[in-house]
């Protein structure tokens, strides 16, 4: 026994000779860019670059369906930023280093059940603070992955202690603070803190300690995304759940039904980007969502709103997104920017990969009409819209100013029924509001040049799910791709 180490002091050390510290060194320098206001893409690209591997797996993962669902080829770093932005190329650098860091060597299954829900509460958490409008996602989703950094340490390069604490750990009614303390010689958060001090992550400690004492937004974002994976592996009907939703719709801002929507797709994002970042098989770890009911009033314990009972009712397949749909149109409009065709050629490409790709249920170009005065439904998607072609009638300019005028005239798209556009739901005005519903949308100015065209909308009223962020990054594609296609044409005459 006299090999074994024992003591935050010796473990602390023991990890330090490992090649854990070189994956810190990457992601500190990460989050360094993250955090500076002048950070350009050969700085990115250099500190990715120091490392061929971690370079290759940057752009496998920048070719995915999932990060890139036009398929344009990525070969080069600064083409990445290019197509899918600096801030997901970071993103994805940060968690490549940090899954192939630890998942380096054959990991034990404690590791990889750990670290798939690290990396779950990690989306959940980035999400929420996605939502809430936070400044420092970056910092949330390394704290919220990091958050366990002792243990999977430990579970990582423990060696013969990592078996003896299995073994121990299996035993029927074990206490397992009492045990690790006894076995390990420190606690895991103790290792955590040691783990972050000695890599000169300090503010990531900071945020990870203030998740276990503190109420403020990050803190919070932190805690819940990592206790709504704990609760998703005892099922998404178990009281654990149950208990979040409140807080979450807390510090979101919504109804605990639409808490739950989000918890969901977020999920459902984090299997698929797990998928795609690790070798390992993390993605199999966390629960999926696939068996859900679409009404989740059951699930949630509470009264069915009447527009839930009566989708249950109506037993019409959900729309899903078609990533060769999207793939297809995204790579036609690139085409089109470049050889244009006509107009309907452009407005089916964006309307059919909005609806039939992205699985947008609703779809809407409106354009200015007489004399720019007024928008107009050009083209529409999806069940109930066929009416807006002719009732869609909405006066443009300062007098009356609402949503569609505010996008149009200060260029934003924008995801709204999120805190970072609740100062702007007064534009939702009643009359919009009777056309199209309440909730969330998307909603795009459509600019050809210099020239305003009109707005591209898209909801998903028709179900009541959440939108995801792959949506609104498809949304924004084909949003840019819609001007690019317009102008083309205008430039032929």
């Amino acid at each position: 026994m006299s090999d074994e180490i024992h003591g935050l002091a010796q473990w602390t050390a023991r990890l330090n000779n490992a090649e854990l510290p070189a994956m810190a060194v990457v992601v500190h320098d990460l989050l360094r860019l993250s955090q500076s206001q002048t950070a350009s893409v050969r700085q990115l690209a250099e500190v990715l670059l120091r490392d061929a591997s971690l370079t290759s797996k940057v752009l496998r993962v920048s070719n995915s369906v999932y990060c890139n669902p036009g398929r344009e080829v990525i070969k080069t770093i600064s083409r990445a930023v290019v197509v899918i932005g600096f801030d997901q190329v970071r993103m994805i650098g940060l968690s490549v280093s940090l899954l192939d860091g630890l998942l380096k060597d054959s990991p034990r299954e404690q590791l990889q059940s750990l670290l798939a829900s690290s990396f779950h509460g990690a989306m959940q958490a980035r999400n929420l603070a996605n939502y809430r409008a936070l400044a420092k996602k970056e910092e949330i989703f390394i704290a919220t992955l990091l958050r366990h950094l002792g243990e999977m340490a430990f579970w990582c390069h423990g060696g013969k202690q990592a078996d003896q604490l299995a073994d121990a750990l299996a035993v029927p009614g074990v206490d397992r603070d009492k045990t690790v303390k006894r076995v390990v010689g420190a606690s895991f958060d103790q290792l955590t803190f040691g783990l972050l001090k000695t890599w000169n992550m300090g503010e990531i400690g900071q945020l990870v300690k203030a998740s276990h004492t503190s109420s403020g937004p990050a803190a919070r974002a932190v805690t819940l995304g990592s206790s709504i994976a704990e609760a998703a592996r005892e099922g998404w009907a178990s009281e654990a759940m149950q208990a979040l939703l409140d807080p979450v719709a807390e510090l979101t801002g919504t109804t605990p039904e639409e808490a739950m929507q989000q918890i969901l797709a977020s999920t459902d994002e984090a299997i698929r980007v797990a998928g795609t970042c690790s070798n390992a098989d993390l993605a199999a770890w966390i629960p999926r969502t696939d068996d859900l009911p679409l009404d989740l009033s059951e699930l949630l314990q509470m009264d069915a709103v009447p527009a839930q009972s009566a989708r249950s009712a109506v037993q019409e397949p959900l729309l899903q997104p078609n990533l060769e749909m999207l793939k297809l149109s995204v790579q036609n409009m690139v085409l089109m920017s470049k050889s244009p065709i006509n107009v309907e050629n452009t407005l089916n490409g964006v309307i059919n990969g909005l609806h039939l790709g992205a699985g947008l249920e609703r779809v809407m170009l409106a354009v200015l009409a007489d004399n720019q005065t007024r928008f107009r439904a050009r083209r529409v998607a999806g069940k109930g819209t066929q009416g807006w072609t002719q009732d869609f009638d909405l006066p443009c300019g300062s007098a009356q100013p609402h949503i569609f005028s505010y996008t149009l005239e200060n260029n934003e798209v924008l995801w709204m029924g999120t805190p970072a556009t609740s100062t702007l739901l007064d534009l939702v005005t009643p009359d919009i509001a009777g056309w199209l519903g309440n909730g969330p949308f998307f909603i795009a100015p459509v600019i050809a040049g210099n020239r305003r065209i009109g707005v591209l909308y898209g909801d998903m009223r028709l179900s009541g799910r959440a939108l995801s962020s792959a949506q609104f990054s498809a949304f924004k594609r084909l949003t840019d791709l819609t001007g690019s296609c317009l102008q083309a044409l205008s430039r032929r005459g």
